[in-house]
């Protein structure tokens, strides 16, 4: 080899490796958020943005909020990002989160079968729907995962007077997974069950599902964020977790979210107040 090639293949060698060092260091940040916000697709929209105008990476660990609020407590992210606000102040009151800001909401859907065997099609009770799906003994599919739609959907039931789990006829079924999963058990079986909407509009295995049950002011539903406690878990990146947040709630962060539509529909509405 002669000493030009040698000079040539130890730049290339230094480059490669300045390259891999610039990778290795390049920042990000993890966020443990809900299954919905991945699900309907807003993370696809919503992170490159993000990144394009920080440089900051984000790596989401998409479960339901019960559990993304548990990965918080144990220190295993810088930033929760879900919906359950009555769990999120706990979280806060309980000295895990700091920083809690409201970014966006949309609603609860009951969706369910064409046939509609409980006939509750265009109703705008959610908790009479329920009682009627009970009384009819109709199929329920249920997320059983701690998260926000599966709390939201318990209290529901709690409102009705009914427990389901408990009820015999083995009409109401636990699926124990994410909100995707759980309408596609709902497609195979003509079964109801409580949606987000934005996983709803992305979703697309309908089959014979609906829209029957919308507008009761109880099906709203808000997200919120919150930086996990620098005090409580020292190694929390708390300043591009911070990054994060004030974009999100900034006028291009809420621009972004409001951008993100499927066939000309909104999949959430921005709503932050700071």
């Amino acid at each position: 080899m002669t000493v030009s090639l040698r000079a040539f293949s130890a730049g290339c060698l230094i480059a490669l490796a300045a390259g891999f060092s610039a990778s290795a260091q390049h920042e990000f940040i993890t966020v443990a958020s809900t299954t919905s916000t991945e699900e309907s697709g807003l993370f696809g929209h919503l992170l490159p943005a993000f990144t394009g105008a920080s440089g900051i990476q984000v790596r989401v660990v998409a479960v339901g909020t019960g559990q993304a609020l548990k990965i918080g407590e144990h220190g295993d992210c810088d930033v929760v990002f879900v919906h359950d606000k009555t769990a999120e102040l706990v979280f806060v009151a309980r000295g895990f989160g700091i920083d809690r800001h409201e970014v966006m909401y949309n609603d609860f859907i009951l969706v369910g079968p064409r046939s509609d065997p409980a006939h509750v099609d265009g109703m705008k009770d959610i908790v009479e729907a329920l009682r009627k799906i009970a009384a009819a003994r109709a199929p329920f599919v249920a997320r059983g995962d701690d998260s926000g739609t599966s709390k939201a959907e318990l209290r529901f039931w709690t409102e009705a007077g009914i427990s389901p789990k408990a009820a015999e006829g083995g009409w109401y079924r636990d699926t124990g997974s994410g909100m995707g999963p759980t309408l596609n058990t709902a497609a195979a079986m003509d079964g109801y069950t409580l949606s987000d909407r934005g996983t709803w509009l992305n979703f697309k295995n309908r089959q014979n599902l609906m829209i029957l049950v919308e507008g009761d002011h109880r099906l709203f539903n808000q997200y919120g964020v919150m930086l996990v406690k620098p005090e409580k878990h020292p190694h929390v990146k708390q300043d591009p977790g911070r990054r994060f947040i004030e974009w999100l709630i900034s006028p291009a962060g809420q621009k972004t979210i409001a951008d993100y539509k499927i066939n000309g529909e909104p999949l959430f509405f921005p709503n932050a107040k700071g």
